[in-house]
């Protein structure tokens, strides 16, 4: 087994391209271009780049931006960041065609999205992305294969207006 590239701290980094999905690729592949592992925004700057993301199809790429809100904000909005970043991971299994792990992704992320104060911080539609999801996963559990969903639904908006 080869040695995984870590960063500075001695911390794991996987350095292998990705395709649009998130999957990884063989080393030396062209993938998608990734998202920095040290990614530090303000909160509307990652609510922006995740919905720039998810509008482009790239749900992958949306939650691990998502992700690094959740490390990287403070404490008490971990749920928000937390479920956000749970509905993105369930929308790539949407796109992987892995309806059982959608439907697992998008119940978390509403669960998380549900701990959330209203109004929400950040103008995140809080209660929208709940029903979204919640729709999304009756469509999904309606499809005995791979879901066909299209894929203007697979693009929820992040924040009122």
């Amino acid at each position: 087994m080869g040695e995984r590239t870590r960063d500075d701290a001695g911390r794991p980094r996987n350095s292998r391209p990705r395709d649009a999905l998130g999957r990884p690729l063989p080393p030396g592949s062209a993938g998608v271009p990734r998202i920095p592992d040290d990614l530090r925004l303000s909160a509307p700057e990652y609510l922006a780049y995740a919905q720039d993301l998810l509008d482009r199809g790239l749900a992958f790429n949306a939650h691990e931006v998502l992700e690094a809100a959740w490390k990287d904000r403070p404490q008490d909005e971990r749920p928000l960041w937390q479920g956000l970043a749970q509905l993105a991971v369930g929308v790539t299994h949407i796109q992987r065609g892995n309806s059982s792990g959608a439907t697992a992704l998008l119940h978390r992320g509403c669960a998380g999205l549900a701990e959330v104060t209203r109004p929400a911080p950040h103008a995140v539609d809080v209660d929208g992305l709940i029903a979204w999801a919640t729709d999304l996963t009756e469509a999904v559990g309606s499809v005995d294969a791979s879901p066909d969903i299209p894929p203007a639904r697979l693009r929820p908006r992040l924040t009122c207006g």
